[in-house]
């Protein structure tokens, strides 16, 4: 039996070095595979002529498995990198990583987009008017810093700049995933973020949401107000519009995608149960920021007072109904208090029993 190449195996064969020479004569490959190998501009099939040998640029190597500077004035340099291993094996990444979010109903036509920072002033993006459930390894595109398309075909996405307005201010967003998924787009429709101190796995994954006021897409505009609050926030609902996430690597910045969607999908089911959201209160979630920190994320509400700490904000959806255990006892004034106003509410009760006997 003819052994079947995916685009997964191409890969491998692409980060070890090595090209299609390495495989089998007979070898049938899947289209992904194919494309990714002319992506790569080698032969068709081994036998034929050899791949082009492929100018060395000027960059160091670094720690992500790509390089740190690349020789922009110099093209041969640019197309050497954009092609290389590492480069290829990302861009088969980047395609998965799209198909996963139209999959989930994340994005539709042509929307969302998808970044990875592959050097200190280079970047890896999707193209523009494609969709992300069907986007090729040969579609995407290579930009620096403010935009400027280097190499690639296809033509960059236009939201690209919001991406780099967060990756120019925060060096730790080395990947961001921007998209529509339904009920967190239905929150920064509202100009709602969904409450705190509810779900630890949200506390630790996705941190303080963030909330960006609406800017035509695309616009320098929109780049400098989503740019200011990713700083401090890994998830940012971006007004009328849908939902950006950075982080260390793409599938990281995809995972908290997903997970501010559900999130926002479990609250907004618990909000209709009619019995109230359960807080699990200040302490705890001191604990979950301390988690967070440990995991390498900064947090910058650990200075803030417990009050603040679990504030609902603007979310109507259901009355927030505090944590009461050893570790967040009633004070005595707070319990003069209940006892005042359970006291006066049985007094207007049984006023108002004797009045209706009359």
């Amino acid at each position: 039996m003819r052994p079947v190449i995916t685009a997964e195996d191409v890969a491998q064969l692409l980060r070890a070095g090595r090209g299609e020479e390495a495989l089998p004569a007979d070898a049938l490959l899947t289209p992904s595979a194919r494309d990714l190998l002319r992506s790569r501009k080698l032969p068709a099939r081994p036998g034929t002529a050899s791949a082009r040998e492929e100018p060395k640029s000027k960059a160091k190597p670094g720690n992500c498995g790509c390089k740190h500077s690349v020789d922009v004035t110099n093209a041969a340099a640019v197309q050497a990198f954009f092609h290389s291993p590492e480069i290829e094996a990302l861009k088969v990444k980047l395609c998965d990583i799209g198909r996963r979010m139209w999959e989930k109903d994340y994005v539709d036509g042509n929307g969302g987009n998808i970044t990875v920072r592959v050097t200190d002033d280079l970047v890896l993006c999707t193209p523009t008017l494609i969709s992300k459930g069907f986007m090729k390894p040969s579609d995407m595109c290579l930009i620096d810093l403010e935009g400027r398309q280097l190499a690639g075909e296809k033509k960059r996405t236009s939201e690209a700049l919001t991406h780099l307005g967060i990756m120019k201010r925060q060096p730790k967003a080395r990947a961001c995933v921007h998209a529509h998924p339904p009920h967190a787009t239905a929150f920064a429709i509202a100009s709602v973020v969904p409450p705190p101190c509810l779900i630890p796995e949200a506390e630790v994954f996705i941190g303080e949401i963030g909330l960006a006021p609406y800017q035509t897409p695309g616009s320098p505009d929109v780049a400098n107000s989503v740019g200011q609050i990713g700083v401090n926030h890994q998830v940012v609902l971006m007004e009328n519009h849908g939902v950006i996430a950075w982080g260390s690597d793409v599938e990281d910045a995809y995972w908290k995608m997903e997970n501010i969607d559900a999130y926002c999908k479990t609250v907004w089911i618990a909000s209709q149960l009619g019995s109230g959201l359960h807080s699990f209160g200040s302490d705890k979630l001191r604990d979950l920021i301390a988690i967070r920190k440990k995991l390498g994320m900064d947090d910058a509400r650990g200075d803030r007072a417990g009050c603040d700490l679990c504030d609902p904000g603007p979310f109507k959806g259901a009355a927030i109904k505090p944590a009461i255990g050893a570790n967040e006892a009633f004070t005595g004034a707070q319990m003069d208090t209940l006892v005042r106003k359970v006291t006066e509410q049985v007094l207007q009760r049984l006023a108002s029993g004797v009045r209706g006997s009359d």
